[in-house]
């Protein structure tokens, strides 16, 4: 077991990971391959959810601007890690437009529509990626060098 100590405003807290998962997980390539397939198969899947004409029971039983935020919080993580060389900029960016590029789509296809409150709900799963990715790299600051 490897201890792992890290400080937050209010105290110094311990975690305890298994040896051989900080081996695997520390290793860029690993992270980088897992992160790459992961990150083509979500956008598949997203893709295939926001331009199909059947119905599908789970995702319309949720609320649309959940399903909005949850898609993009996951795009933002996976996409940092798994071609670290881009900035966050043109992170931020290639998702917004992505974003941008469904609901144009949408306006076109029956039975759906443009929303900007899509958008939005987009644009927040990106902050809140953001926000976890910097709480990794804080927690394992030598698991990816930026």
């Amino acid at each position: 077991m490897i201890k792992v100590l890290y400080q937050t405003n209010l105290n110094i807290n311990m975690i305890y990971f298994p040896k051989k998962f900080m081996e695997i997980m520390i290793k860029t390539k690993n992270i980088l391959f897992i992160s790459s397939l992961s990150l083509i198969i979500c956008i598949l899947t997203i893709e295939y959810l926001a331009f199909t004409s059947q119905s599908i029971k789970y995702v319309e039983n949720t609320w649309d601007k959940a399903n909005h935020f949850i898609a993009f919080f996951v795009l933002y993580i996976l996409l940092y890690f798994s071609h670290f060389k881009f900035k966050i900029k043109t992170i931020i960016l290639v998702l917004l437009i992505f974003a941008f590029q469904i609901e144009v789509v949408q306006y076109f296809l029956p039975n759906r529509y443009f929303s900007f409150l899509d958008i939005l709900a987009d644009f927040v799963g990106i902050i809140m990626g953001m926000i976890v990715v910097y709480l990794i790299l804080k927690l394992y600051p030598h698991t990816i060098q930026k």
